[in-house]
């Protein structure tokens, strides 16, 4: 079969116009009218799903909102009765004061894609299931990734017990979006009718931007781990305990934090301090408690470990030195997910074939992608933004970069095409 498509600058300004307009439009859709805020099963939530629904049906395609409340549109193959389809998309939901971007993008970009596709009257051998999943931040119940861990099969029912600010449960929230939660397991998409998951994002960092590149190849997205600690000291008057006799909470944390910076330099993974609250919290007393986190990830789960090892270690010599002690929790621990090397390959072919250059790099967020690699290989492109800034208003892309977006995506579903 020919295929007759027009990719060039000319030809997609047009739709990559209409796709920023889109996100702006969908950006608009907020629980606070201050800033974008929209989660997991909100009234948002369901003026999201129709908004994009809308313009999933206005393109030609077949729309339905599965058991999880996440929002599906087929572009069916060239044979109706095919049986495997590829999934591409992202979320639909946001972190509070969000950006327009996160998540979104990808699930516009895909349907920006598809609509070239149609447009030319290119069908495939397999369908093109577009998804918008219903919650991969967590805002609203603190567990990420809901949507697509329901789409992937490995749905907890532990996770019904979840509450919201105001103490809404998971299972009533189901309820009250229209949804049964008893139904959750038909979510769940079989590993035997798929292709492969595709998703674009934007890089939520600087790389692509530091490179001067559009677009980049995901390698994998790391695995993370996170510690709840607390450091106990002795509290005492900050004008009369001499310092040889303190314990101090506080500075001990201090030392903590500039070990845990040390250790992640040197074993080449990244490590976060991102809560410090020290107790009582007086100006005139010495403190006696300090509660901390760490999030430490790497896209090696070995080094990832052994580095935390390392820095466990240091809190301990630290507890000695400072007759401290500490309790250690781990709260979070999610494995790294690699993309599949022959998405990356032909990722790497595509961007070449356009002129671009086949720059690789690692996630160091998560992303459904994580909870879609249970199912299927799984691939992701970056697409550069501005400052690598994203979880807040002032996340940007260029109009310009939507244009290469799209055709390395239209590309990419017809390379698809001729190995799949």
């Amino acid at each position: 079969m020919s295929v007759d498509l027009n990719l060039s600058e000319a030809a997609l300004a047009e739709p990559a116009a209409r796709l920023m307009t889109r996100c702006d439009e969908l950006a608009g859709i907020s629980s606070d009218p201050d800033c974008l805020s929209r989660f997991y099963l909100t009234p948002e939530h369901r003026k999201a799903n129709d908004k994009v629904a809308g313009w999933m049906r206005a393109a030609g395609l077949e729309t339905w909102e599965d058991a999880a409340g996440n929002l599906w549109g087929r572009y069916a193959a060239a044979d109706p009765a095919a049986t495997q389809a590829l999934i591409v998309g992202s979320h639909l939901d946001t972190v509070p004061n969000a950006g327009r971007y996160d998540g979104m993008l990808g699930v516009l970009t895909a349907l920006s894609a598809v609509e070239q596709l149609r447009a030319a009257k290119v069908r495939l051998p397999f369908h093109i299931d577009i998804v918008g999943f219903g919650d991969e931040e967590g805002a609203r119940f603190g567990t990420t990734l809901l949507g697509s861990r329901a789409v992937a099969g490995t749905w907890q029912d532990s996770w019904w017990e979840l509450t919201d600010a105001e103490g809404v449960s998971l299972y009533s929230a189901f309820e009250r979006f229209g949804l049964n939660p008893a139904r959750i397991g038909e979510a769940a998409r079989s590993p035997q009718g798929l292709l492969g998951y595709l998703e674009l994002h934007i890089e939520q960092g600087p790389v692509l931007e530091q490179r001067d590149e559009p677009l980049g190849v995901v390698t994998a997205i790391a695995g993370a781990r996170r510690v709840d600690i607390e450091l106990v000291g002795h509290a005492g008057h900050a004008g009369t305990v001499p310092m040889n006799m303190r314990r101090d909470a506080l500075v001990g944390a201090a030392e903590f934090i500039l070990a845990a910076e040390r250790v992640a330099r040197e074993e080449g993974v990244v490590a976060t301090v991102g809560r410090c609250e020290a107790l009582p919290g007086g100006v005139n007393v010495i403190p006696g408690a300090v509660h901390l986190s760490l999030d430490i990830r790497s896209a090696d789960d070995r080094l990832r470990d052994h580095a935390l090892t390392i820095i466990r270690d240091q809190l301990k010599h630290i507890e000695e030195l400072r007759e401290l002690s500490s309790t250690w929790r781990e709260i979070h621990n999610a494995p790294s997910v690699a993309c599949a090397e022959w998405w990356q390959q032909l990722q790497c072919s595509v961007l070449s074939d356009l002129n671009l250059k086949a720059l690789r790099l690692m996630s160091g967020a998560g992303h459904d992608a994580m909870a879609m690699a249970e199912i299927t290989d799984c691939a992701m492109y970056f697409l550069r933004c501005k400052g690598g800034i994203s979880h807040h208003p002032d996340e940007s892309v260029a109009q310009a970069d939507l244009i290469p977006a799209i055709a390395t995506l239209v590309q990419t579903l017809l390379h698809v095409r001729r190995t799949g």
